[in-house]
């Protein structure tokens, strides 16, 4: 049966969520359209659909919405789980709220809650405010975040500028009560049908698994599809094929392409330089070259015999405020998506068969630009759950990561990754 169907708002994130239920004994599979969905063979314990839907138009956000439903629905769907980024990024006008009220009506749900924890990075709720350790986010450098800064950390308020439907809290103090009063608390509110939960621990989490058991829709962040899973299940032995630290190897290239301006981005292409060499692009200036993709390509086949190379729109907040300068804010983030999609089919027709992506927004891009529809994924570890394979006619190994994660040698390590399993694959 398939018990936990997620819609997850863009690639890296549904990768994570995938990880993470692979190394709780789940044989996850990740698809990137509805009809890779309906085509899956088997019956799946859990699916994730990974769409590019965290920051396109709210209209076109409720559509997709819609469509994963009426797919998830179709194949039988105890719980669909709409996944958002654990730092609530959005803007004022969505995406958060208006996918949140396609999914309800499409389910037929009388309500559900919102709970972007992430227990095991320090990422928490309380009160309504997401907390980064014991620092309000809207403290953290997320507040200079190009296209989702993060200007309140409150997620009521953030979430009721979002949609005219009725947003609560349900805070800390009522998750001291049993499940099933919990349950009872919100049941007997039925004008309310949104309620952002707080969570501090595991046991929080567990809790909330525990209250929606029943649910057909919760929404959340990155812990709590495996309580979700838990909760259901307890201790039933692994699913066969699941939790794999090695997946099948590719031959071919190494690239890396970076289109994240996170911190630990920058500081991990530094890292990377001193060692191989970087193509940065810097879109003010270069977007509007002509053969600007022809040049990277052939800078690149001169280089790739001798190891991996790097290519990047990463910059730092004066080359955002340059491009957004040139180009408004979605200009820019569209210029640099089309480029580096360009960029990745070149490198693949160079022989590259193996991808490290930084940011969650150009590794759909990627993704989107190989055609690539369905991977494997290998179980939560010091990859942080980004590590994939996509099989087929011209298959890739991946390893596709938010921009924020990771320390200084992280590409290093995601290439060494991608070696061993083509060692271990040529050695059979």
């Amino acid at each position: 049966m398939l018990e936990l169907a997620v819609l997850a708002d863009d690639l890296t994130g549904g990768m994570i969520i995938a990880s993470k239920l692979e190394a709780a004994g789940i044989a996850c599979p990740l698809v990137t359209s509805t009809e890779e969905f309906l085509a899956l063979p088997g019956d799946p314990t859990a699916v994730v659909l990974a769409r590019k839907i965290r920051l396109v138009a709210p209209a076109e956000a409720r559509l997709e919405a819609e469509a994963a439903a009426a797919a998830f629905i179709r194949r039988g769907a105890k719980t669909i789980f709409y996944k958002y980024s654990a730092l609530f990024e959005s803007t004022d006008q969505g995406n958060i709220g208006p996918i949140a009220e396609a999914l309800l009506a499409s389910t037929g749900a009388k309500r559900t809650i919102f709970c972007p924890a992430y227990i095991d990075r320090g990422l928490t709720l309380y009160k309504g405010n997401i907390f980064v350790g014991s620092t309000l986010l809207s403290e953290t450098a997320k507040r200079f975040d190009p296209m989702t800064p993060a200007t309140t950390s409150d997620v009521v308020a953030k979430l009721r500028r979002q949609t005219t439907w009725q947003v609560g809290l349900a805070d800390h103090q009522m998750l001291t009560g049993e499940a099933a009063a919990i349950a009872a608390a919100l049941e007997a509110q039925p004008e309310v049908p949104f309620w952002v939960m707080d969570a501090v621990d595991e046991a929080d989490v567990a809790k909330i698994a525990a209250v929606t058991r029943d649910w057909p829709l919760v929404t959340g962040a990155d812990s709590l599809p495996p309580a979700i899973i838990h909760d259901r299940r307890g201790r039933a032995s692994a699913e066969p094929g699941s939790g794999r630290r090695l997946l099948p190897g590719v031959s071919g290239g190494e690239a890396v392409i970076a289109g994240s301006c996170g911190v630990a981005t920058m500081a991990q292409l530094e890292a990377f330089a001193e060692r191989r060499p970087v193509w940065r692009i810097e879109l003010a200036r270069d977007a509007e070259k002509e053969d600007l993709v022809d040049s990277i390509a052939a800078w690149a086949a001169d280089r790739l015999p001798e190891g991996p190379v790097a290519i990047a729109t990463t910059a730092d907040p004066a080359g955002v405020a340059a491009a957004q300068a040139a180009f408004g804010r979605e200009g820019a983030s569209k210029r640099a998506d089309r480029i580096l999609g360009e960029l990745a089919v070149r490198l693949r027709d160079l022989g590259v068969g193996k991808f490290v992506i930084s940011g969650g927004e150009t590794s759909g891009q990627v993704l989107k630009a190989l055609d690539v529809g369905r991977l494997e994924v290998a179980a939560y570890d010091d990859l942080h759950g980004g590590y994939c394979y996509a099989p087929g006619a011209r298959p890739a190994s991946f390893v596709l990561k938010p921009g924020g994660l990771g320390d200084q040698q992280f590409l290093f390590n995601a290439l060494h990754r991608l070696r061993e399993a083509e060692r271990q694959s040529a050695e059979g």
